[in-house]
């Protein structure tokens, strides 16, 4: 009901730190501004430790719903379930708390800011030190999965989500009267032409065989009827799976848009602002974490996940320990519970909160 934006999210710590004080779970707070890191300890707390991430940070959407738990904050929602991800390692905590006598080794609980918005918490936290005294021998994250049945888990072993990159363009000409063409330089047609010949670069440019997406949600062409303005901004996203074809793509994209522009009597200015990498699921912690979900949950309640062009921050992670990322099953289409993650009506069951919190506390025990 008070979700708030990233490295904002100042109540959502002071209500962790709240509920970890009253399961009596020593913390570490600030890290990354807003973030929080937890440690609770089992028998020989040194023969083992491993980690749990949720992240905490909400979307800039006005929320629709019509449910007590609607958002308060007018133009924010937790729209993507980082709620329910924070509400799941808080459960999986006080499970882990009550039971410290039947399970070895050290958890560490990492509620994370700002997984919506580059840099990503995650790498600033690991900057910070998260990874580190004590240093985990791995690490889980789970993230909301509408088209997913409450009750049901899915994971996929290697490479899962790709690599997401910012795109911002400026195109420049000579602006003016619409109705005198011959006098100007006009930007907007100058970038229908660059978002045109930009496409090549996934359909000409890739190995057919590498998962690519180049796209463009923002053109802003501030003119009118009939101004022709005097620059256009243009702003997408590109992604993939290989990190050498990420950056030689990156390449293209900024010659393609800058000679095209030149080409038509125009100028262009690219900014590529580098985001996450790709999630690589580590395969023998994920074929691992998967028997322990089967045992906990069965296996007809255990799926597989097709890979996805989507991006995460927990990405970072992976390139410094094992790591996997798998999805939690949110949806009911029974009670009309179906739509997807960034949108204005996006919910969950609620029977899902005692899925995750459960096989987040089993994989922290057992794994």
């Amino acid at each position: 009901m008070h979700p708030e934006l990233a490295f904002r999210e100042f109540e959502t710590a002071r209500f962790v730190a709240e509920r970890l004080d009253a399961m009596g779970i020593g913390y570490r707070d600030g890290i990354a501004k807003t973030g929080i890191v937890a440690l609770i300890e089992g028998k020989e707390p040194s023969a083992r430790v491993v980690a749990l991430r949720a992240d905490m940070d909400a979307l800039p959407i006005e929320e629709e719903n019509k449910v007590p738990y609607r958002s308060k904050n007018r133009g924010v929602m937790h729209a993507c379930g980082h709620d329910v991800h924070t509400a799941c390692l808080l459960g999986a905590a006080k499970i882990l708390k009550e039971c410290a006598n039947e399970w070895s080794g050290t958890v560490k609980l990492i509620f994370q800011p700002s997984e919506e918005k580059l840099p990503g918490g995650a790498s600033v936290m690991i900057d910070e030190g998260v990874l580190r005294n004590p240093a985990p021998e791995r690490i889980w994250g789970q993230h909301v999965h509408p088209p997913l049945e409450a009750g049901k888990v899915g994971m996929r072993p290697g490479p899962y989500m790709a690599s997401a990159d910012e795109i911002y363009v400026t195109i420049k000409g000579k602006g003016g009267h619409a109705a005198l063409p011959h006098q100007l330089t006009d930007p907007v047609l100058i970038t229908a032409h660059v978002i045109t010949a930009l496409q090549q670069i996934v359909s000409r440019k890739s190995n057919p065989l590498t998962p690519s997406v180049l796209s463009f949600g923002k053109v802003m062409a501030n003119g009118a009827t009939n101004v022709i303005p005097d620059s256009v901004l243009l702003e997408g996203t590109f992604r993939t799976f290989d990190e050498e074809w990420r950056f030689e793509a990156h390449r293209w994209i900024e010659k393609i848009a800058g000679e095209t522009a030149r080409a038509m009597g125009g100028d262009c200015m690219t900014d590529i602002r580098v985001g996450y990498p790709y999630v690589h699921n580590d395969e023998v912690l994920t074929e691992k974490t998967r028997k322990l979900a089967e045992e906990l949950l069965g296996k007809e309640n255990v799926v597989d996940l097709p890979q996805r062009m989507t991006g995460e921050d927990f990405a970072f992670y992976g390139r410094e320990i094992p790591a996997c990322f798998y999805r939690l099953g949110t949806g009911n289409a029974g009670k009309g519970i179906t739509a997807p993650i960034h949108s204005a009506r996006f919910d969950v069951d609620e029977e899902a909160l005692i899925t995750g919190a459960a096989l987040e506390a089993w994989l922290a025990a057992a794994g």
